[in-house]
């Protein structure tokens, strides 16, 4: 596979690498193997402190950064500089926070003493999307590095520049150099990697297909293993809600990074009542959005990431529309130089269909009216996927039962779904299993130690 940015707005190629040599992978995993050794040791105010660090480098450097998010993979330039600016919150977060996570716990048993240790694994495989190309890596990184883990970054192949540029700063802000490091590799030197004695625990966030593979890879080698995949997340309206507050977020939740978010809402519940209002407002701001270059900052929608991600979800409509179901607007790509794909919404969208049934990575809606409440989590919950949900209603019983019946990870009430350093994020179903982010997360990658001390 090519390891290459090209820039979503333009198609053009800015940078083409090759892909690390057998003697390359070795001489970080040794790298990686022995930092570990001396990193362990730190104390919780050191790591703390490189964390600071870190900070302190990405908000020196937030424009620089983002400008490589935004050229690598099309997303708007504001919404880059936010991105840099939340692993900088990241960072400080678990630098403050990282030591009460992880401290011992005291039992009461029949021991003179007893208690949970919690102490790091060692180097930690760590495979992350385009997507999110600096947040979803600070989000494994900040809290297993202050775990005492060590990381070895396998980022996707068109987002090699932010990979480099990621390792760059944790070196720049003194970590060790063996403590994180990126890995520019084929994904068939993945399984190789994950089975290698050196490494003690992998995390992916990415496809089902490419989480089955490593979670296989990793079961075989009796491997702690994290998944973060796919998601088709309902947002249901309630005629309790307030209309204004979920019809615009209703978008922004629909079309955030034009559409390729794992916790993008992507199939919309209306309830009965005010199901022909809100489809025809919806449809008339989904239509007007700004599509364009994404370092002007009066652009709405920038294009897909690549134009393979622009070709599936324009497939994924069609055949949505040739099994019956109806196309209020968009559906077409763009013509340009650029990946771009409008704003879409369908209706009447066919069970088995791939708009009902799968993930599509795009600004594309499938709307639907429901009765009630309870029709609403009966189709929100016919799914494989269950990461997020989100349910507008100011009915405290309904946000009882959403809360309670959704299935899915997380459910946001009167809110968009969206990870915070705070919380646990992760989902079930076939949406994954284990969790990054707050106390469990940074936990996921520690030896859970029960000391007994008679």
């Amino acid at each position: 596979m090519l390891i290459a940015s090209i820039n979503p707005a333009t198609g053009e190629k800015l940078k083409e690498f090759s892909a690390f040599d057998d003697a390359e992978i070795e001489k970080r995993l040794g790298r990686a193997d022995n930092a570990f050794e001396k990193y362990r040791k730190t104390t919780f105010i050191q790591r703390s402190e490189l964390l600071d660090a870190v900070a302190e480098l990405l908000l020196q450097e937030k424009e620089k950064l983002a400008e490589i998010i935004t050229l690598e993979m099309g997303k708007l330039f504001r919404d880059s500089l936010a991105e840099i600016e939340k692993c900088a919150r990241g960072c400080r977060f678990y630098s403050e926070n990282g030591e009460r996570f992880l401290e011992d716990e005291l039992a009461q048993t029949d021991a003179a003493k007893s208690y949970v240790q919690y102490q790091p694994l060692g180097p930690v495989l760590a495979i992350m999307p385009w997507n999110f190309p600096f947040w979803q890596v600070f989000r494994f990184a900040a809290p297993a590095l202050m775990a005492g883990n060590v990381g070895l970054l396998k980022h996707a192949s068109n987002v090699p520049q932010c990979a480099l540029a990621i390792e760059e700063i944790f070196c720049r802000a003194r970590f060790d150099g063996g403590v994180f490091q990126t890995l520019l590799i084929d994904p068939d030197q993945v399984e190789k990697i994950i089975a290698d004695p050196r490494v003690k625990a992998v995390t992916l966030t990415g496809s089902e297909r490419a989480g089955g593979a490593v979670a296989s890879a990793a079961a075989r080698e009796i491997k702690k293993s994290v998944l973060e995949l796919g998601g088709s997340d309902a947002f249901i309206v309630m005629p309790s809600a307030d209309f204004e507050s979920a019809l615009s977020t209703a978008v922004r939740a629909r079309t955030i990074n034009t559409g390729q978010s794992c916790i993008a809402a992507k199939r919309f519940m209306i309830a009965d009542q005010i199901y022909d209002e809100f489809l025809d407002q919806f449809v008339a701001r989904m239509r007007a959005l700004k599509i364009g270059d994404p370092m002007d900052e009066m652009t709405e929608i920038g294009p897909l990431a690549t134009e393979s991600i622009l070709k599936g979800v324009h497939d994924q409509v069609q055949r949505t529309i040739a099994m019956g179901a109806k196309l209020l607007t968009g559906g077409n790509r763009i013509h340009s130089a650029g990946f771009f794909y409008e704003p879409s919404v369908l209706v009447d969208v066919p069970k088995d269909s791939p708009a009902y049934r799968e993930e599509v990575f795009g600004p594309v809606a499938a709307v639907f009216r429901v009765r009630d409440a309870h029709n609403a989590i009966q189709l929100a919950n016919d799914t494989t996927f269950g990461l997020g949900s989100s349910a507008w209603t100011n009915d405290p019983e309904e946000q009882k039962l959403f809360t309670s019946q959704l299935d899915s990870g997380m459910v946001f009430i009167n809110a968009m779904v969206a990870s915070d350093p705070r919380l646990p994020f992760g989902g079930v179903k076939r949406s994954g299993f284990g969790r990054e982010l707050g106390a469990a997360g940074t936990r996921e990658f520690t030896n859970t130690k029960t000391i007994w001390i008679s």
